[in-house]
């Protein structure tokens, strides 16, 4: 049996007295602005909080080469396709490219004869590097399984096709052969590629068979290490857990555990304004996983968040016999929200991985922008009118066909995307505006016709679902558009605001820049399976005429998000705070007669119970004591929350609680004992327990907690 205990930076041994408080590095270095501006996991203390990108990042795969960390996203019908991230710590990243600029098989990559491959195009990359050479498979549906091949990551990449496979994953192994699984039902095949990828080896298919009673999924990630093979799959559908199969042999048998199990990570299905308190919530499930030089092992994985898409999570593995378990000793199959950095021998200052706004002053976009289908390069240009980006128009019935639209991902939990638009060329038919695609879409714009031009925003919602990979159909009962004025100045300022806890959208314009009006109904955004994805802001041109027309100038793109860190706050280090229950409002109390933590109700009076007030007592890395305010502190015994004399004595796990960070700034307390949260019982005022094993999704079983400073 192996058993590696995953803890990273074991807590020191502290002489907790009265008044000694040890700092921690300060949360953002000088030099880290944009850490500020933009959203990044690294907290700046030596820990992280997910997600890793407050945006969409779908179907994860990961790799390690000596130093470096490579990951690989879905992209669906989004051009440059198969998104590549590169970073040396696991929490930084930054863009290093994509595999190709133009995924093009055909019409309906284009958008032509009236089709297209939404929702379809590259899926679940399988991203890996073996003997000097990075690869990168992926599944096209109805066109075959891409392989791609470069020595280096930023490209040049080298394509070549073969049959389809679906949801595959590909292991390199140390005999020479290159096995191959897929499929979403057991038994699943493995077949063997020649050296060459370009071929199945005839005759070489076996099978991953899963034993009676137990279930493997899809989205598969096949490994071997230290001679045993390991394939990491999830269950499709409702309950989203993810699975893992070990074998002696690619030949089995295979015998079947949970790796994760129902982590929601505190995401609710319902915006979290409707969450119940039954809310299932959004699980983690299908990722990859790498080790670290220092020998730990970690998982990028990805959940569901609403209409802002799929988002990834770093979570660290615990290896139990023999099997690579998410979680931590003592909470298997669930994961930290807020953790110690991995060990990876690299450290740096904290770094968003995306940075939207773009002037189009450089002669290249910015890489963050990608096409809807395959752009018509002649159609668009940076050069025709150096500092703008020109859109000329090319026909369309409607903005979901249009080509030569172009996107970005919108960061959450708020954001506010704005890009001046200068109409002055545009042609009757011509409609140029911001859009958010999805299905249904909405976009403020300019509509030119013979007798002149009209401010319009526009609302499909009701337009109809349609089916994946094919443009929508117009229908009847979709919403009229809502009309602004008519002959507007050439020159406006259009603006989208996202507010992806509600699920809600405002578009405005404005002549100046400064003073914005609303126009239409706030639009509520879905994530639906028609395009697969999130809402994606995008800038458009169409022609409904049936024939190309003018252009559109796009200048001073600019993402503000809201709320970069969240509405999460900084651990009140050194300070007096009280907790109060995000379930019932209870407070978080001393008992000093009988030495143990309890929660007591508060009183319409509004008043503090001196027995609730604690000091933070820093203790690095992001971990917390709590003294109460008759000196003692709490310590865990067994799974109860007790008071404990640390006087003259020094404090150990027992005393230690990391601090976590949920996004939407609620605060979980977890023990260094047992990796298990405070918790109270809702509306059952009575002792503390230390055995919660993560957050409800809707947060109201009592391990949550608000708190705020007493003065």
């Amino acid at each position: 049996m192996r058993r590696f205990q995953h803890l990273p930076g074991l807590v020191s041994l502290i002489l907790l007295t009265v008044g000694v408080i040890i700092t921690s590095p300060p949360a953002f270095s000088a030099n880290s602005a944009d850490a500020v501006k933009h959203w990044t996991a690294d907290n700046g203390n030596g820990t992280y909080s997910n997600p890793l990108f407050y945006e969409e990042f779908e179907d994860p795969d990961i790799i390690r080469v000596g130093e470096d960390y490579y990951l690989a996203g879905t992209t669906m019908h989004m051009n440059p396709a198969v998104q590549l991230m590169h970073s040396k710590d696991l929490v930084n990243w930054e863009l290093a490219g994509y595999c190709t600029d133009k995924l093009d098989l055909g019409p309906a990559y284009r958008l032509e004869d009236g089709r297209g491959i939404y929702g379809r195009g590259i899926w679940a990359p399988c991203i890996r590097y073996n003997k000097g050479m990075f690869y990168v498979f992926s599944n096209v549906n109805g066109a075959g399984l891409q392989v791609f091949r470069s020595k280096s990551i930023q490209g040049p990449w080298e394509r070549n096709q073969l049959p389809g496979r679906h949801d595959l994953s590909v292991l390199f192994d140390d005999d020479g052969k290159i096995y191959i699984i897929s499929g979403n039902n057991s038994p699943y095949p493995i077949e063997e590629l020649t050296p060459d990828l370009r071929a199945f080896v005839p005759g070489s298919k076996r099978q991953l068979v899963v034993p009676p009673g137990q279930r493997m999924g899809e989205g598969h990630h096949l490994y071997k290490i230290k001679g045993k093979y390991y394939d990491i799959s999830a269950i499709p559908g409702g309950p989203v857990n993810q699975m893992v199969a070990k074998a002696d042999s690619i030949d089995g048998p295979w015998t079947v555990t949970t790796m994760v199990e129902g982590e929601s990570l505190g995401v609710t299905s319902a915006t979290p304004t409707r969450a119940a308190a039954n809310d299932r919530g959004l699980w983690l499930h299908q990722g990859g996983m790498c080790d670290t030089p220092s020998d730990q092992w970690w998982s990028v994985i990805m959940s569901d968040h609403g209409s802002a898409g799929r988002m990834v999570s770093l979570v660290p593995i615990t290896w139990d016999n023999d099997f690579p378990l998410i979680g931590l000793p003592g909470n298997l199959r669930k994961a930290p929200n807020t953790w110690v950095k991995p060990n990876t021998g690299y450290s740096q200052d904290p770094k968003p991985a995306f940075i939207h706004d773009d002037n189009f002053d450089s002669g290249k976009l910015n890489p963050h922008w990608q096409w809807n289908h395959v752009p018509d390069d002649a159609m668009w240009s940076l050069t025709e009118k150096p500092g703008v980006l020109r859109l000329h128009s090319l026909p369309a019935s409607d903005f979901y066909s249009a080509r030569n639209s172009i996107c970005q991902r919108p960061p959450g939990p708020e954001s506010i995307m704005t890009v001046e638009l200068d109409a002055a060329g545009l042609a009757p038919g011509d409609t140029a505006g911001l859009a958010l695609l999805s299905s249904p879409y909405a976009w403020i714009g300019v509509v030119k016709t013979a007798e002149g031009t009209t401010l319009q925003m526009l609302d499909r919602t009701g337009s109809g679902g349609g089916r994946r990979g094919a443009p929508a159909a117009p229908a009847a009962q979709a919403n009229p558009p809502t009309m602004g004025p008519t002959n507007p100045p050439q020159h406006l300022w259009l603006r989208v605001t996202c507010n992806f806890d509600t699920d809600q959208a405002i578009f405005s314009w404005s002549t100046d820049g400064k003073e914005f009006t609303p126009l239409g109904k706030p639009f509520t955004m879905t994530f639906q399976l028609r395009t697969f994805q999130g809402v994606r802001p995008a800038l458009f041109n169409f022609n409904i005429s049936g024939q190309p027309g003018g252009y559109a100038d796009f200048d001073n793109y600019t993402v503000e998000e809201l709320r970069a860190r969240g509405i999460e706050r900084e651990i009140p280090l050194g300070k007096t705070v009280v907790f109060t229950s995000g379930a019932d409002g209870s407070f978080l109390a001393a008992d000093t007669q009988n030495n143990i933590m309890v929660n007591i109700a508060a009183d319409s009076s509004g008043v503090v119970p001196q027995n609730a007030k604690f000091q933070v007592i820093d203790l690095g890395l992001g971990r917390v004591a709590l003294k109460a305010t008759n000196g003692k502190f709490v310590s865990v015994n067994a799974d109860a929350a007790v008071l404990k004399d640390m006087a003259d004595t020094r404090s150990g796990n027992a005393e230690s609680f990391q601090w976590i960070n949920l996004m939407r700034g609620d605060t979980m307390l977890m023990s260094l004992t047992n990796h298990r949260y405070l918790a109270t019982k809702p509306n059952e005022p009575g002792r503390v327990t230390v055995s919660c094993t993560g957050p409800t999704p809707a947060r109201k079983g009592g391990e949550c907690f608000k708190w705020k400073g007493i003065e």
